[in-house]
């Protein structure tokens, strides 16, 4: 349902339970270290001991900007103009057009930045687009509106009102751009605060 969450839990009760094997007694008053080697039972076929192998590190892939498509609901990370990975996305519950004021619950469209992180928002995990941007504020005070904020990038409800087949399927963002918590996790770690974001219809 929550693949982010459910891998968190899953890593921390597979810790949780290595640490509870390593610590239940094998046999009395044999010591247990890494080089102790199995007990033999006789009769038994012998088991060689088990072989680790180190896996090196991978390095992130490169990211200097996002493009968000509105149309298609996806969102792109971008090396140059290489894709480095899509993402399916949702949008405010009135996504035709630019934000044009608070309330309108539409998501923006223009040149931006990713401003800020929070780690505990209402979501999981949030990243603030900087709307509005100069053009949002000229036509806000063109029209005597107030032009709204607190537009982000952010993971699903921490609370769900909903089901989760209707965060899936529909737009229901207040403007934001939400993803799934496991693209969530990946966004964050592969952006960086003051990276640009062009949000096209």
């Amino acid at each position: 349902m929550f693949r982010s969450r459910a891998i968190l839990t899953a890593i921390v009760l597979g810790c949780a339970m290595s640490v509870a094997s390593a610590n239940s007694p094998i046999a009395p008053n044999v010591p247990v270290s890494v080089n102790t080697p199995p007990a033999v039972i006789p009769g038994a076929r012998p088991v060689p001991a088990p072989r680790v192998t180190l896996v090196p590190a991978t390095s992130l892939p490169y990211v200097d900007h996002v493009v968000v498509r509105k149309a298609d609901r996806r969102m792109y990370l971008m090396d140059g103009d290489t894709i480095v990975r899509s993402y399916k996305i949702a949008l405010g519950l009135n996504p035709v057009g630019p934000k044009e004021r608070d309330g309108d619950f539409r998501t923006p469209e223009g040149w931006y930045t990713l401003a800020r992180r929070n780690p505990r928002s209402e979501f999981f995990l949030s990243i603030q687009i900087s709307y509005p941007n100069a053009s949002d504020l000229r036509r806000a005070r063109l029209h005597g509106w107030q032009p709204g904020g607190s537009i982000m990038i952010h993971g699903l409800p921490n609370r769900l009102k909903s089901s989760p087949w209707y965060y899936r399927h529909n737009d229901w963002t207040d403007g934001c751009i939400a993803v799934s918590d496991a693209d969530m996790v990946e966004i964050w770690l592969l952006t960086r605060d003051g990276m640009p974001i062009d949000i096209l219809p």
